[in-house]
């Protein structure tokens, strides 16, 4: 088994991103950390549902095998 090399997130923190996960869910919020598998420690995170609402959701550890696609909200 090899090892997990951790993800270049570092530029990534404490930036607002918006996060497409599996199953047509979109998250935004603010990375606070990560792991070597790309799971993700978001704070301030909202829930952007499908019907249009946004679901306050506070902070949360999204795993990585859910994340499609990131995209920085701020400048990095």
């Amino acid at each position: 088994m090899s090892k997990a090399h951790p993800p270049e997130l570092k530029r990534y923190m404490d930036k607002r991103l918006t996060l497409k996960l599996n199953g047509h869910r979109q998250v935004q919020g603010i990375l606070r950390g990560f792991d070597p598998f790309m799971n993700l420690v978001m704070d301030e995170a909202v829930e952007l549902a499908s019907t249009g609402e946004h679901n306050n959701i506070g902070m949360v550890v999204i795993r990585g095998n859910s994340v499609v696609l990131m995209e920085a909200l701020d400048r990095v």
